[in-house]
């Protein structure tokens, strides 16, 4: 994995991230496959470099399945994203993301620490970080299965929020009608640290994962303007088949994105 990384703003709220939050009971509703469990997840986000795109595009290809011998996984997405890391139509060629969702805590870190993928993505990217993160709240499900919430929400210090959705075929033009304003949105929110658009499949499976620097601002944003009114029409007009909206805290941020460092 990638050493330690330069301080900046973000760098020292994350220091403040909570690392053992095992005292509360979970909040939140999972689906009916989530099941009592210690679930801790791993977001990596990469660019891969130029002379390695062709590696990473098999990962897309191979999807989960370059995962099934890993100890402990629950879930397995190999996710591509929009262009320069954001979101739209528009495809990124280097940007992509891994989200893999694990049963303890111990299984998250041995993958992240030893696993040949992870540090497979780390030597073939210009820019590469890694979450380990635990749900406070979950609601949904991604593939037919739900995320245990096992932290309490936190009092302070940064937080994050994964969204995704199966979008019918039927509404997909609504929700991209209503995607750009969303977009600028959550880019020019007060208090976001890191936004990125990513996708399990082009145009009718799709995710967001955002970074903030504390709930309040989190709260805001999710509760006014183009986010409020897109998220109203999805449920009045039954835009996706499946969805899952999780907020976390990070137990641990490492790396650097868009040109910003992290941890």
């Amino acid at each position: 994995m990638t050493g330690p990384v330069s301080a900046s703003p973000a760098s020292e709220l994350l220091r403040t991230a909570t690392q053992s939050p095992h005292a509360a009971a979970p909040t939140g509703s999972a689906a009916a496959s989530s099941r009592a469990a210690d679930d801790v997840a791993v977001l990596l986000l990469a660019d891969v470099a130029g002379a390695s795109r062709l590696w990473g595009w098999s990962r897309i290809v191979l999807g989960a399945r370059a995962l099934r011998p890993v100890p402990g996984l629950r879930l397995a997405k190999a996710l591509g994203s929009g262009h320069d890391g954001g979101f739209g139509l528009r495809p990124s060629t280097s940007r992509q993301g891994l989200f893999a969702l694990f049963g303890s805590e111990a299984e998250a870190d041995a993958f992240v620490q030893t696993n040949p993928i992870p540090r497979a993505y780390a030597a073939r990217s210009r820019e590469f970080l890694s979450f380990k993160l635990r749900a406070t709240s979950s609601r949904g499900a991604w593939g037919g299965t739900g995320m245990a919430a096992t932290a309490p929400a936190p009092n302070g210090g940064p937080v994050a929020a994964l969204t995704r959705a199966s979008i019918r075929p039927g509404r997909a033009w609504d929700f991209w009608a209503h995607s750009p304003a969303s977009e600028r949105a959550l880019q020019d929110a007060p208090g976001c640290l890191l936004a990125a658009g990513l996708g399990e499949a082009p145009i009718l499976r799709q995710a967001t994962f955002s970074l903030w620097d504390s709930q309040a601002a989190m709260d805001a944003y999710a509760r006014s303007g183009a986010h409020l009114q897109a998220s109203r029409a999805a449920t009045a007009g039954g835009w996706f088949s499946e969805s899952m909206f999780v907020r976390f805290v990070p137990l641990q941020v490492q790396g650097r994105w868009r040109g910003r460092s992290y941890g």
